[in-house]
């Protein structure tokens, strides 16, 4: 059987108090959608959306339970607050942060102590790309962020082109169903057929309500990763609708 489809939204540095109101909206016109529906608002936002309707979770974590790391946020203190998942490894936080998969595949495994859905995200650069290397880097990727232990409950993986992110462009349905089969065989090998089969794949980088029944379509899709899309009731609404 098909996984059921996750839609999570990322809201990236975006969202105040009154942001509120466009989950309020989203419930209305979506009180019993056939996907599973996740938003990750900024930090200072957890606390005040967990509880509803729709689950919350994080946007990134440190991998120490507490400690001096000023600025920092834990994966307890995202499940204190309500959140039930956190993105970890995307593009923005390895290049803005510096952070390599050592790094995100201690905040994985930091996540799961915490009892959190792992999304954990993986994507080549135009560069990588054009040297045909997508499959080098994401299987790189995958292998050394993902620490033993996952299945299908605790994690979840996003693939999210690096040159798709933010640009209107997105890959042919052909590239996106290579990654993603490469993904699925390289989850299965490593985790065996039922963890690996059952881990969610979802794909991220300019997802659309104008692209998103498409892209679902593809075998091995099982849901999106959204980001600018997410900030609205009815661009978010559709992508729910598609799922």
């Amino acid at each position: 059987m098909p996984n059921r489809k996750l839609v999570a939204g990322n809201w990236k540095m975006n969202g105040l108090a009154a942001s509120a109101a466009m989950l309020e909206e989203l419930v209305a016109a979506h009180p019993t959608p056939a996907c599973d529906i996740l938003i990750c608002p900024p930090a200072t936002l957890i606390a005040a959306l967990a509880g509803g309707a729709v689950p919350i979770g994080g946007q990134d974590c440190h991998w120490a339970v507490s400690g001096a790391h000023t600025g920092d946020i834990s994966a307890e203190m995202l499940a204190d607050a309500g959140a039930t998942a956190v993105i970890l490894g995307h593009s923005e936080r390895r290049a803005d942060h510096g952070e390599t998969d050592v790094t995100v595949a201690k905040k994985t495994h930091a996540a799961w102590r915490a009892g959190l859905l792992a999304i954990v995200c993986v994507g080549e650069t135009e560069a990588q790309r054009d040297a045909n290397e997508t499959l080098d880097v994401v299987g790189r990727q995958l292998g050394a962020s993902v620490p033993d232990g996952a299945t299908a409950a605790n994690l979840a993986i996003a693939y999210e082109p690096v040159w798709a992110i933010g640009t209107g462009r997105t890959p042919s349905l052909e590239e996106i169903a290579q990654v993603h089969d490469f993904l699925r065989a390289e989850l299965v090998k490593r985790f065996g057929k039922e963890t690996g089969s059952g881990i969610r794949l979802l794909y991220g980088g300019s997802v659309k309500p104008g692209n998103a029944a498409e892209i679902f379509t593809v075998g091995n899709v099982d849901g999106a990763l959204v980001g600018g899309a997410s900030l609205t009731a009815k661009d978010f609404g559709g992508i729910i609708a598609a799922a």
